[in-house]
């Protein structure tokens, strides 16, 4: 019998951040949290991050509970997600109310967003002397599964965790490198998408601790590997049902609009979804992540791909992101920057026609480094009004902070940084 719950919410730097109450508090509807809470770093030092209320007394926010829950993973737990508020009005340092409200704004166009994460990440263990490693899986290859793969059996934890909790699983295999696993869950409207992901990656970096290993989603823990990211797949179905990209086999005019404006805000929208300094470790040229601005069919060396084999499965996919970042707020970010697209009328480029490893059309690619990705956004104030301006501005002081603080340290240090909390 459930006797409390963990109420969460994931704040800028990713954090699921939260409380453990009675369950009969929880069903008052609204739990209280300090909002000074989002000027917090992760060295726990508190900046006046704009919006944080650091010299305003460190004023209280609330976070308004859904009516359903969650089932947890911990023993008599369940968990209740929610929006943060103040004054009972949205909070605009939210991610989740940025994510609502863009969702808003399609559902006004008569279209409802349908999205799917896919999630990368690396396991690490300890050696005799306590220092984190990589996962010791001589045997694994790319789509490998079972005990070769993952000799310590995480990925079958995580299969029958998720299940028992309610999160939906679309597979788990191994990735590119050893120690490296692709997880991906299933579609859904775009708020209970992210939902599941936010609760699906503390779940996973929490039953990996109960097994002695370190489940990171950092871009690029090894600099001699791959990258880890996230890929945001995306469709809208009309007031029918139908999906809407293809539905004759090309691309519909909302899906081309939907490419125009996220290639459009290409740089802008790196402040936004690669939000760490190790993030563009990760972006480089040819590479599978989301570096140059440009975009094909089924061509998974760009960073928008898109998908239109089948009309009812049809989709867009954006490379850029990794899971360090808030998965509402990059959710969000992508769907503003197409509808940008949209309703803009911007023209959409040729697609690109060669291999993206050693040749390439594009000329326009991320910026190289966390500083001029938020210089980027703070330049775009298009796709800054969209988002949210109170969320950007907050998110780029933030990480202008953290940038300060690892500009001089090595790749270790900057790794070493993040690694007990990304």
């Amino acid at each position: 019998m459930t006797h409390r719950t963990r109420v969460l919410f994931c704040d800028l730097l990713n954090l699921p951040r939260g409380k453990y109450i009675p369950t009969d508090i929880a069903a008052g509807g609204k739990v209280g949290f300090a909002r000074g809470v989002f000027g917090t770093t992760f060295d726990r030092d508190l900046i006046p991050v704009p919006g944080a209320g650091v010299f305003d007394g460190l004023p209280d926010m609330e976070l308004a509970l859904d009516g359903a829950r969650h089932s947890g993973w911990q023993a008599d737990t369940e968990i209740a997600l929610g929006t943060l508020q103040t004054h009972d009005a949205p909070f605009g340092l939210c991610g989740r109310g940025r994510l609502q409200a863009a969702v808003a704004a399609w559902q006004a166009r008569g279209l409802s967003p349908k999205v799917g994460l896919e999630l990368e990440a690396y396991v690490f263990q300890q050696d005799a002397d306590g220092v984190w490693g990589p996962y010791d899986t001589p045997g694994a290859f790319v789509y490998g599964t079972g005990p070769q793969n993952d000799p310590a059996g995480l990925m079958d934890a995580l299969w029958s965790t998720a299940a028992a909790a309610g999160l939906r699983i679309d597979s788990l295999n191994g990735e590119y490198d050893n120690g490296q696993f692709e997880l991906t869950l299933q579609f859904d409207d775009a708020v209970a998408a992210c939902d599941a992901a936010f609760l699906f990656k503390t779940m996973a970096r929490e039953v990996a601790a109960g097994l002695g290993l370190l489940l990171t989603f950092l871009p690029k823990p090894i600099p001699d590997r791959g990258g880890s990211g996230m890929h945001i797949n995306f469709s809208f179905s009309d007031e029918s049902g139908a999906n809407v990209i293809a539905p004759d086999g090309e691309l519909s005019d909302v899906a081309k609009g939907c490419i125009a404006g996220m290639i459009h805000h290409h740089e802008g929208l790196a402040g936004l979804l690669a939000t760490t300094v190790n993030s563009y470790d990760r972006l480089g040229p040819a590479s599978m992540a989301g570096y140059w601005a440009n975009w094909a069919d089924d061509h998974r060396l760009v960073t928008v791909r898109s998908c239109v084999t089948s009309p009812k499965s049809a989709r867009l996919e954006h490379r850029m992101a990794d899971c360090a970042t808030n998965p509402y707020l990059a959710v969000a970010a992508v769907l503003q920057a197409s509808l940008l697209g949209v309703e803009n009328g911007y023209a959409i480029p040729d697609a690109e026609d060669l291999d993206g490893l050693e040749n390439v059309r594009a000329t326009r690619h991320v910026p190289s480094a966390l500083d001029r990705a938020l210089d980027a956004l703070d330049a775009d104030k298009p796709l800054r009004m969209a988002v949210g301006e109170e969320i950007c501005d907050a998110l780029i002081f933030l990480k202008q902070d953290e940038w300060k603080r690892l500009q001089d340290k090595s790749v270790d240090e900057v790794r070493d940084y993040y690694l007990p909390f990304v």
